[in-house]
């Protein structure tokens, strides 16, 4: 019962920040104005994420003394999500060179794989694999990636926020119906926090989330995920083909810039969902994502935990559609002018 008591006081505090934020941000004129690259016309305040990380990290040392959360798991999850949303934070204020930004994200990684023990052993058709150092370095580029393709998939109106919200919901039920609802807790205050911050980013979106909220839900959502996998080799698979719309789009469009030559550190507006916006709108895209989420990932993701089917072919067959859709948007092609 104190658990639910938790995740309606972090969906509050989450919403009343968020809502401080914005009328902190309008006063203070920050603002995201719009530009060639950007997908929406108004400007608009920005930060409101800060809200997703305050509520959040804050309400772990108590779910830590009620044992739902060991000091390990703990500290990782402190460490690496307040560095990373300090970084974002402080290039929303005043923007960091890109090494100086990606040197943040490597340290937050190594800081999370640190308590976590590294990377657990990973299972490959139902055979227990001990990656050793290569499994770690593995892992550290996992995390890094995670929290910069969020930061590129933040671009149009309650994406990012509806997919933390759907994904974590998603590996709840999950968490159930494999008995490990001793997980449930960590994705689920994550996912109040969030949905508090998506009353206020729902299309037509009041306040952006900025880089302070998108990179710490990427880093969050890998280190819940390298967590599970510590108690349960399979979950790490399920993590991962729920979190497909974001991770297919984010690295073809990435290995289709790199291919032609173009400086993929520099802004942009070729994903995938960008082009799928500009065709038929912000909230008709978010909520095809949440429902590929719900009616195609999840099946998938549930059958591989439950150990129904193997993460590797699992893996194959919720990614090759979504590659596809990625091709047939253009992901990585400029936009046409």
């Amino acid at each position: 019962m104190i658990v639910w008591w938790l995740v309606s006081l972090v969906f509050i505090a989450s919403w009343l920040l968020t809502l401080c934020l914005r009328r902190y941000a309008l006063s203070r004129s920050l603002m995201d104005i719009p530009n060639e690259r950007s997908a929406h016309t108004v400007p608009t305040p920005r930060g409101g994420g800060v809200a997703i990380v305050v509520s959040f990290l804050v309400t772990l040392p108590f779910i830590s003394q009620l044992n739902l959360l060991d000091i390990k798991n703990l500290c990782s999850l402190l460490g690496a999500g307040a560095l990373v949303a300090l970084t974002g934070f402080a290039d929303d204020h005043g923007h960091i060179a890109a090494r100086w930004r990606l040197l943040g994200h490597f340290i937050a990684a190594g800081w999370a794989l640190f308590w976590l023990g590294g990377l657990a052993p990973v299972e490959i058709f139902d055979t227990k694999v001990d990656l050793g150092w290569a499994g770690n370095f593995l892992a550290l580029i996992y995390l890094v990636w995670m929290l910069n393709l969020y930061n590129f998939m933040d671009g149009i109106d309650g994406l990012a926020s509806a997919e933390a919200i759907s994904v974590c919901l998603g590996m709840c039920l999950i968490y159930w119906l494999g008995a490990n609802a001793g997980l449930v807790c960590g994705p689920l205050l994550l996912a109040a926090a969030v949905a508090g911050f998506f009353c206020w980013n729902f299309p037509p979106a009041k306040i952006f989330m900025g880089d302070a909220g998108s990179g710490f839900l990427g880093v969050t959502l890998g280190i819940i995920a390298l967590q599970a996998a510590w108690q349960e080799p399979a979950l790490l698979w399920s993590w991962i083909i729920l979190l497909g719309v974001f991770i297919v789009d984010a690295t073809w469009t990435l290995a289709r810039r790199l291919l032609k030559g173009e400086k993929v550190y520099q802004a942009h507006s070729s994903h995938g969902y960008q082009h799928a916006a500009r065709r038929f709108g912000h909230k008709r895209v978010t909520m095809a994502v949440v429902v590929i989420n719900i009616a195609y990932l999840l099946p998938l993701s549930a059958l591989v935990a439950l150990h129904h089917l193997s993460g590797v072919f699992g893996l194959l067959i919720a990614f090759a559609p979504l590659v596809v859709i990625a091709y047939m948007l253009n992901a990585g092609q400029a936009r046409s002018v």
